[in-house]
C-alpha cells in the first residue's frame, strides 16, 4: 500500500533498494531471467556482510574433493534433542531427563567427527571461494544461488554438530555451583561457547571435539561467574517479583472504599438519612464509623449485646438503616461534599 501511494522511486523504495543486495541477472535460453526470493535476498545479505571463516584442510584441494567428502562416507544420523529443555524444566527434572537420555544419546566416533567437520568446513570453504572470486563486483544470480546453497549446507552441519554435543554443556554445568535462578543463564553461556567451538575446531589435529569444547565451555562458565560476582557486588539486592507487580487495582479499590465510607459518614453525621438513634448506633458500631482507622467492625451479636436486642433484630435494624442511607445517597448524587467531611477519613 505504501509503494502504491509513493510510487516506485519514493525515498522508502530507494532505502529498500540500498538494503537489498544487487544481483546481476543473466538471460537464459528462451529469454527467461533468474531471480531470488525475498528469503534468498535476506540470506545473501547475511553472506556478503563479511568474509566466511573456515578451518582449512588439504582435502579441500584434492581432485574430486566434493564427492570424496560428501558421497563416499556413510551419512551420520542426526540426534534427537527433544529431551534438551534446560530453560523450561526445573533442575531436578532436568537431571532426571539427562539420565534417561544417556542411553539413547548419540556419541560420534573420531572418524565420524572428522567426516562431519570436513563436510561443515568444506561448505564454508566453497562460500569463501565464491566471495573471493567476486573481487568486489556484483554477484550473478548463479553465483548468488551457489553461495546461498553452500551457506545453507554449512549452517545445517553446524546445527547438527551442536545438537550432537548438547550434553557437554549440561555435563560441564554440573561442575559449577550457582543458584538455581542462574542456571538458565549458565546454560545459555555454555551453548554460545559450544557454537564458537564448532566454528574453531580443527579436526586435522587428531583430537576429539569434546576435549576442545569442554575446555572452552568451562572458560565461558568462569567468565560468567566473574561477571555475576561483579554484578552482585554492584547491585547487592536480589530480584523481588513483588516489586514488578502493579498495585493499581488495589489502590483503586482502597480509594473507592475510602470515598464510600466518607459518603456514609457524611450522611450519618449530617442526619440526611433521617436515622433513629438505634439505627445510628447500629450503623456506627457495625461498620466502625466511630472506631479508629483499621479497627475491626463488630458482629451482629456483639452489637446486639451492646444495645440489648437479639442478633436477628440487629440485622433488621441494619437493613432498614441501609435502605435509608441508599435513598439519601441517591439524592446526594451531584451535590459537592463538604471539604471537612472528606478529610475526616
Amino acid at each position: 500500500m505504501i509503494d502504491s501511494l509513493f510510487g516506485s522511486n519514493s525515498p522508502i523504495d530507494r532505502v529498500k533498494q540500498r538494503r537489498r543486495p544487487a544481483v546481476r541477472e543473466r538471460a537464459r535460453a528462451g529469454g527467461t531471467r533468474t531471480c531470488l526470493t525475498p528469503a534468498d535476498q535476506a540470506l545473501l545479505s547475511e553472506v556478503l556482510a563479511e568474509p566466511m571463516d573456515y578451518m582449512d584442510s588439504p582435502e579441500f584441494r584434492k581432485p574430486g574433493a566434493e564427492r570424496a567428502i560428501y558421497e563416499k562416507p556413510a551419512p551420520i544420523q542426526r540426534p534427537d534433542v527433544t529431551w534438551y529443555r534446560p530453560l523450561m524444566d526445573d533442575l531436578g527434572a532436568k537431571e532426571q531427563k539427562q539420565r534417561q537420555s544417556r542411553s539413547g544419546s548419540l556419541v560420534l566416533t573420531a572418524a565420524q567427527e572428522r567426516v562431519i567437520f570436513l563436510q561443515y568446513n568444506y561448505a564454508r570453504f566453497r562460500v569463501r571461494q565464491i566471495q573471493e572470486g567476486l573481487e568486489g563486483r556484483t554477484p550473478t544470480a548463479d553465483e548468488a544461488r551457489e553461495m546461498i546453497r553452500w551457506y545453507r549446507t554449512a549452517r545445517g552441519y553446524r546445527e547438527q554438530i551442536s545438537e550432537t554435543n548438547l550434553a557437554l554443556v549440561l555435563a560441564m554445568a554440573k561442575r559449577v555451583r550457582l543458584g538455581e535462578s542462574d542456571f538458565p543463564d549458565l546454560i545459555g553461556e555454555g551453548n554460545m561457547a559450544l557454537m564458537r567451538s564448532v566454528d574453531k575446531f580443527d579436526c586435522g589435529r587428531g583430537f576429539k571435539f569434546s576435549t576442545y569444547a569442554c575446555r572452552a565451555i568451562l572458560k565461558a562458565f568462569s567468565r560468567f561467574g566473574i561477571k555475576l560476582v561483579k554484578h552482585r557486588q554492584r547491585f547487592p539486592s536480589e530480584f523481588d517479583p513483588e516489586f514488578e507487580r502493579s498495585n493499581h487495582l488495589e489502590t483503586v479499590r482502597e480509594q473507592h472504599a475510602r470515598d464510600s465510607a466518607a459518603e456514609v459518614r457524611f450522611l450519618v453525621e449530617s442526619d440526611r438519612a433521617d436515622l433513629s438513634d438505634v439505627e445510628r448506633k447500629v450503623i456506627e458500631h457495625r461498620f466502625g464509623l466511630d472506631a479508629p482507622v483499621g479497627s475491626p467492625s463488630l458482629t451482629l451479636e456483639q452489637v446486639g449485646q451492646m444495645i440489648g436486642v437479639t442478633k436477628e433484630r440487629v440485622r433488621q435494624i441494619q437493613n432498614k438503616a441501609l435502605e435509608k442511607l441508599r435513598l439519601a445517597l441517591e439524592e446526594l448524587q451531584g451535590e459537592p461534599m463538604p471539604e471537612q467531611t472528606i478529610s475526616h477519613n
